[in-house]
């Protein structure tokens, strides 16, 4: 997820790289025709990064570009995500992380340390406080799966399982 214009700037940069590199590949017939499979895979794989970059460029755009005077709808399918709910909620509102933060009572320094570690180490009220800066309305369902719902302790190790994977599955 893109976080800030510099980040923004940034991938285009390397989404302009990527498309070179599948330019140049595409020139290259000698290794189209005697190394295919090798050439059709990397190919692809050059391919898979730039549609992702271009995925994340189209929704940065899209939130700096939206009215923000008028309220977007942003989805939560699962609660590992809310850290990007609430960085896209401040992009959208066209707010830096300083006015956040005065808005919050916090320090600039402590948004931008939440924002780039997701909010890992965001207390709970710093978290709420960010949710009533932005005046961020929860009009979903949440589901509490009683049928099949734990009866053991969470681990630490689990969390911290968990957390890896879904910050992988946010690089992928």
């Amino acid at each position: 997820m893109i976080k800030d214009d510099k980040q923004y700037e940034y991938t285009q940069y390397l989404a302009g790289e990527f498309k070179k590199s599948i330019a140049a590949m595409e020139k290259d017939e000698a290794e189209k025709i005697n190394a295919a499979q090798r050439w059709e895979l990397n190919r692809s794989a050059l391919q898979s990064h730039l549609d992702k970059l271009k995925a994340e460029i189209a929704e940065y755009e899209n939130l700096t570009s939206h009215d923000s005077h008028a309220p977007i709808v942003l989805t939560l399918n699962d609660i590992y995500y809310l850290p990007q709910l609430l960085i896209k909620a401040r992009i959208t509102a066209k707010l830096s992380q300083k006015e956040l933060a005065d808005l919050v009572g916090l320090t600039e320094e402590q948004i931008k340390n939440y924002e780039a570690k997701d909010y890992e180490d965001a207390s709970f009220m710093d978290v709420i406080g960010v949710f009533m800066a932005l005046e961020i309305k929860v009009q979903g369902k949440f589901l509490v799966p009683l049928d099949i719902l734990r009866r053991t302790p969470v681990t630490k190790e689990e969390l911290l399982s968990s957390s890896k994977t879904i910050k992988k599955s946010l690089l992928l």
